[in-house]
């Protein structure tokens, strides 16, 4: 084996199980303390007492090894009705393994699925469009360009439209029955559509009829009516194959991994063969050779005396007895000419039809009920294990000879006052190696907690007293009385930095799906400093909790196709792609809303020199005003920089600062965190923020005021921890929209529509600007650019390389940062406002209308969303001969890209 073959993958195993022997512990701790005190020690036997206590930590260390090694779910089982069972722990096969449909393939399983439908395949739909490069225009009637220079015109074809031909299971379906087959149709497919495409048409399939004629001898003892059943289902099968529904069992049976069962989209009914799906395509030809094995394939058939085959539309075609060509798009049935004569040697037989049809409906009864045994059992069972109390522990010192003096026998009274000392003292030192052990017992019954991607503890350190040492309360007064909380925070809170080490468990689960936030922890640490850890936590939490979602519907888009006004807007009914980047990202709200309503109010008002000066103010969810500034600021920018300082503050201020600060009195001017409390002369409460970077009582040492007054200490203290709470949990001013230029298409089911349907173009006469087409796998992504994060340079860098990373490789994204929030300017004046306005209200518009459009909606939103400008931060040219000059803010001609800014 080479060296790099050696190195090819990492061992799974790894445990040298050196824990768990016994022999191994005592010889390494002998060679150990060889090694540390050989100069003072030489008496290892067993009669030694230090020797009596390595193997007695030899021992407890088995026992520890022996627990870990317990099979996983036992570990993971909580006690009864005290935590989540291992089912919630855990995501489901179909929740993790599946994924909303992203190809053909999955398409057909989902229509499939559906009740009516006995198979189906999608095409591509055609639909032209033609340029007039003269004039920058789109039609779909090339009269339209008619006087146009030849050289002048293009055409392209509209890309992600597909066609549904449908094979039903009923080939005499009524009109009325297909269009309500249509419309559950529609409605899975607008629940499950790709981003940037659409279904345009759905259509039952057309038939090309085929006559079968044959003469077959069968044996002696055969029942020819049922022969006969069992050749007419076979040449339908082999005409237009059933597709079949299995169960999780028969799927594994068939040698099927759990991620190959998986793969794609839920199913109700089951689970579908992939291979059996890919052979099931729409035949092209049909060879009397097929025919004849399938005959003989059934059991009672003797042999074919004659047989042939013709097509029914051209009977006369006698070009290929042996083979006859499908129409394309077309599926062959047998035709009515077909006949059938069966012999039993020279012996004619005549076929009871009555009898026939009997076998044929008893041959589809039973497999109907072999399809309803595929719904049952669809989940892969969890494992079940049971609670074995892993985190119980007991002491080393009851498993001592008793002539030491520390069992629970104790020492006999008649023992002088030396002697009982030293057995305590024995006590005290034994009670370190004791509460170890009982630390690493703690730990492991948290595995289940720490691991889980729900996980709700605030600590990541855990301890317990052991219980079973006599007499401990002499020693350590009220070591036994304290539970597990209180003795962790006084024994190891000084260890515990949770906030980093849950941010290394995050990532190691996060890693599990190859997934990283290397990027995104670097730039949160530039823009949040001390506060960006706990920052990237709550981001790592919500993205891991969300992960059967963010995966699953990554190339999902959102379902525009009649629905109420509530899930169009203000809604989470966005595209997949979407919710994944706000998570990696670490965006609060992804739901498509009103981005210009905002929780901050940037006010202007004048001075007592009546000079023009603004203002800040924060409202909660209810519009009150919780926060405001405490000074003037010469312009809006100065008084949004500041407001973000606030924020930032406020959200560094932790809850156990003030649970830590309100154990003890609170005074009036006190600090708590980066709050500065005031106390009133009539004894309520009140408080600022602050900012201790700067010197007391400075005009830029309180930075907000709270004006609330609170008149119990409780209520006070929960007006704190409620405001860190807001900006931590609610507040934000981050969003995106994702607008799919293919839904900006003009009503497809017309040939002639008004050009200025269409999306403007620019060709410079069809000599660059390619590609021409505006609509194919196109979309515009518009952000708020006003807000902290946004307006930052390298965190906008950083959304702008995550959306083209996150999207599908084929979709080519335009990316617009744009303001500003309500009121801050003219309403006329302010892009994001009219661009809401104008895509609600085509979102409403477009909802009920399938492939038409509303031409003043469409046009008012093409209008807005192509004169989109993005708003890039202040900054003046950096002065290359000041040596002093710092870069931050600076634009180098150039070196620097505005468009990057």
């Amino acid at each position: 084996m080479s060296e790099i073959d050696k190195y090819k993958s990492i061992p799974k195993n790894v445990a040298s199980e050196n824990d768990l022997d016994y022999s191994f512990l005592r010889k390494a701790g002998l060679e150990y303390i060889e090694q540390i005190s050989g100069n003072l020690w030489t008496d290892y036997n067993e009669h030694d007492p230090g020797i009596t206590i390595l193997e007695m930590l030899c021992y407890a260390i088995t026992d520890l090894g022996s627990r870990i090694e317990m099979p996983i779910e036992n570990l993971l089982s909580p006690q009864d009705g005290t935590a989540q069972t291992i089912e919630e722990q855990f995501f489901k096969a179909s929740d993790i393994l599946t994924s909303k449909p992203v190809n053909g393939a999955d398409y057909r399983k989902l229509f499939i699925d559906i009740e009516g439908v006995k198979n189906c395949w999608l095409k591509k739909y055609v639909k032209k469009v033609y340029v007039d490069c003269k004039h920058d225009k789109l039609s779909y009637n090339p009269d339209d360009f008619a006087s146009v220079n030849e050289n002048l015109k293009r055409d392209f074809e509209l890309q992600g439209l597909y066609s549904l031909i449908v094979d039903c299971d009923d080939e005499d379906i009524s009109e009325d029955d297909f269009n309500k087959l249509k419309k559950a149709i529609t409605k899975k497919y607008q629940a499950n559509r790709n981003l940037c495409e659409d279904l345009a048409d759905i259509s039952k399939v057309e038939t090309h009829p085929i006559s079968v004629c044959a003469n077959i001898d069968v044996e002696p003892f055969a029942d020819e009516e049922l022969i006969h059943a069992k050749i007419i289902r076979a040449i339908d099968n082999y005409f237009s194959p059933n597709i079949h529904f299995y169960s999780l069992k028969q799927m594994f049976e068939k040698g099927y991994t759990s991620d190959e069962i998986f793969e794609g989209p839920v199913l109700e009914n089951g689970f579908i063969d992939p291979a059996e799906l890919e052979a099931t395509t729409l035949r092209t030809e049909v060879r009397l050779s097929d025919i004849m094995h399938i005959i003989m394939e059934i059991e009672g058939v003797k042999f074919i005396k004659e047989i042939s085959i013709t097509d029914c539309k051209n009977p006369d075609d006698d070009a290929d007895e042996w083979l006859i060509c499908i129409e394309e798009g077309k599926k062959p049935v047998r035709c009515k000419d077909s006949a059938y004569s069966y012999f039993k040697g020279v012996l004619p037989l005549n076929i009871n039809k009555k009898k026939v049809q009997k076998y044929l409906d008893e041959m589809e009864a039973a497999e109907k009920e072999e399809q309803k045994l595929a719904k049952v059992d669809k989940e892969i069972k969890v494992p079940s294990g049971a609670y074995l109390n892993t985190n119980e522990t007991t002491t080393i010192q009851n498993d001592f000879p008793d002539t030491y003096g520390i069992t629970q026998v104790g020492i006999i009274t008649k023992e002088t006052t030396e002697r009982k000392s030293q057995a305590k003292q024995l006590k005290a030192y034994l009670l370190f190696f004791d509460q170890v052990l009982a630390s690493y017992f703690a730990h492991l019954g948290k595995v289940k907690d720490l691991l889980s991607v729900d996980n709700q503890l605030k600590k990541t350190y855990f301890t317990q007293a052991v219980e079973d040492i006599r007499g401990i309360n002499e020693i350590f007064p009220d070591y036994s009385n304290k539970t597990p909380e209180e003795l962790t925070k006084k024994l190891l809170s000084g260890l515990d930095d949770n906030v980093s080490r849950k941010n290394i468990l995050l990532d190691h689960l996060i890693a599990r799906f190859a997934e990283r936030f290397s990027d995104y922890a670097f730039l949160m640490k530039e823009l949040y400093g001390e506060y960006a850890n706990k920052a990237i936590l709550l981001s790592k939490e919500k993205f891991l909790k969300d992960y059967n979602i963010t995966s699953s519907q990554r190339g999902l888009a959102f379902n525009y196709f009649k629905q109420p006004a509530s899930n169009l807007w203000n809604t989470d009914n966005v595209a997949g792609v979407q919710k994944r980047i706000a998570r990696l990202a670490g965006m609060k709200n992804f739901k498509r809303r009103n981005l210009s309503d905002s929780f901050v109010e940037i006010y202007d008002l004048l001075d007592s020199d009546g000079n023009k000066v603004y203002r800040w103010r924060v409202r909660d969810i209810d519009n009150n005003i919780i926060l405001s500034a405490t000074t003037d600021y010469p312009t809006p920018n100065y008084a949004e920089n500041e407001l973000y300082l606030v924020i930032l503050k406020i959200i560094e201020t932790s809850q156990d600062t003030i649970d830590a600060a309100f154990e003890s009195p609170i005074l009036d001017n006190m600090e708590i965190g980066n709050f500065y409390v005031r106390i009133s002369d009539m004894g309520k409460y009140s408080f600022d923020v602050i900012n201790k970077e700067e010197p007391d009582y400075s005009t830029d040492y309180i930075i907000a005021r709270q004006y609330l007054y609170f008149s119990t200490l409780e209520t006070f203290k929960k007006s704190l921890v409620d405001l860190i709470d807001f900006f931590i949990e609610v507040f934000t001013e981050e969003g995106m929209f994702l607008i799919e230029h293919i839904l900006l298409r003009p009503d497809i089911t017309q040939n002639s529509v008004p050009l200025e349907q269409f999306m403007p173009i620019c060709t410079e006469n069809c000599e660059s600007c390619e590609p021409v087409d505006p609509y194919s796998y196109r979309i515009t992504v518009v952000l708020p650019g006003w807000t902290y994060r946004f307006e930052n340079p390298d965190f906008r860098t950083f959304m702008e390389e995550l959306i083209r990373k996150e999207i599908p490789a084929h979709v080519l994204a335009r990316i617009c940062w744009i303001g500003y929030r309500k009121n801050d300017v003219k309403d006329d004046e302010n892009q994001m406002l009219i661009f809401e306005k104008a895509y609600k209200q085509f979102l409403l518009s477009k909802t009920n209308l399938g492939q038409g459009q509303n031409e003043t909606k469409l046009k008012d939103f093409i209008k807005i969303l192509t004169e989109l400008n993005s708003i890039y931060p202040e900054g003046r040219l950096i002065d290359c001969d000041n040596d002093e000059d710092v870069l931050e803010g600076r634009i180098i001609l150039g070196r620097t890209n505005i468009g990057n800014i």
